[in-house]
């Protein structure tokens, strides 16, 4: 039985996702886990397609890091070889016997100049020199402003602090039905989202006229927002006759290349500004005949809900109804 006989016509489809409906050219997935796009553009010089301030911002905490060491270790580098090409003649105050320790004491003089420390012992003397140090001195200030801007930047973007559980399940639901199951939680103890919603869309290959696309479908869920994100949510949508997930088995979900993707949008207090985080998951993170673990419970004194982040993924394994 083909997919274009299991998928309800009468199901309203969503045409405004932004992705291309030709299975042939598309890649894995339309979304990473993490987020984002799983997409790669081509045909532009790298200048024009990559913004520098944007990728500084978006760099992973120790990727950034590395490449501040990296820029003040290469620029300094630089810098101490205009130095040795001036020569040794037209720097005043070096006292090692040898070129090695020249050398070594051209590049410190060159990260104090860099960060206008200027402890005073060794001194450019000669005209040459003096341009270096003067050039260095202004790239040096104007480099710490704007490392001091990236910084201020990465601190101050918002930002969703939001989990999402490893694996979407389908699980028994009410009486003798299904239901695609996945849950979210905000996992800062000093964050609080409120007003959050969520969006699901559904993105599977159906055969039309002898033809494979991709079609997409808005899910109905059982809620799609709540007041206040402060514990976890378990986002549910029901597979009834009105789901295009009704009838597909675990072999027709990978034939069909299915994949859920997500939107969580909320409003963060302490950043006073709407942020939101996105996911998604494939036929491959869809566990077939499972149920997730309670992830709160009473503390022992009966004062304090203990919420156990440890527990987002995990599930136990259940019958489901035929």
């Amino acid at each position: 039985m083909s997919l274009s006989k299991k998928v309800n016509p009468f199901i309203k489809q969503n045409p405004d996702t932004g992705f291309g409906v030709n299975p042939a050219s598309m890649g894995e997935r339309f979304i990473n886990k993490d987020g984002s796009f799983n997409l790669e553009k081509t045909g532009l010089t790298i200048w024009k397609r990559t913004s520098l301030y944007n990728t500084m911002l978006t760099l992973p905490r120790w990727r950034f890091m590395l490449a501040l060491l990296c820029f003040y270790i290469l620029i300094n580098l630089m810098f101490t070889s205009l130095y040795l090409i001036a020569g040794f003649s037209q720097l005043q105050g070096l006292v090692s016997a040898t070129q090695w320790g020249k050398l070594r004491e051209v590049f410190f003089f060159s990260t104090e100049t860099f960060t206008t420390v200027g402890y005073g012992r060794v001194n450019p003397i000669g005209d040459f020199a003096h341009s270096v140090s003067a050039v260095e001195s202004m790239s040096g200030f104007l480099s710490f402003a704007i490392v001091t801007g990236l910084i201020y930047g990465r601190f101050s973007k918002p930002k969703a602090f939001i989990n999402f559980s490893e694996e979407a399940l389908i699980s028994p639901y009410g009486a003798n039905q299904r239901a695609l199951m996945f849950r979210l939680v905000a996992y800062k103890q000093s964050h609080t989202i409120t007003d959050a919603s969520v969006k699901v869309n559904l993105g599977l290959i159906v055969e039309e006229d002898g033809d494979q696309q991709y079609r997409f479908f808005s899910l109905d869920l059982e809620r799609t927002r709540i007041d206040t994100l402060s514990m976890n949510w378990t986002v549910v949508h029901v597979i009834d006759e009105n789901s295009p997930l009704f009838g597909l088995s675990v072999e027709d979900m990978k034939n069909a290349d299915v994949e859920a993707y997500v939107l969580v949008r909320g409003f963060d207090d302490v950043y006073s500004s709407i942020v939101q985080r996105r996911t998604s998951y494939t036929y491959k993170e869809i566990v077939m005949g499972a149920k997730f673990v309670p992830m709160y419970h009473e503390s022992e004194d009966g004062k304090t809900t203990i919420l156990e982040l440890d527990k987002l993924n995990d599930y136990t394994r259940v019958e489901l109804p035929s």
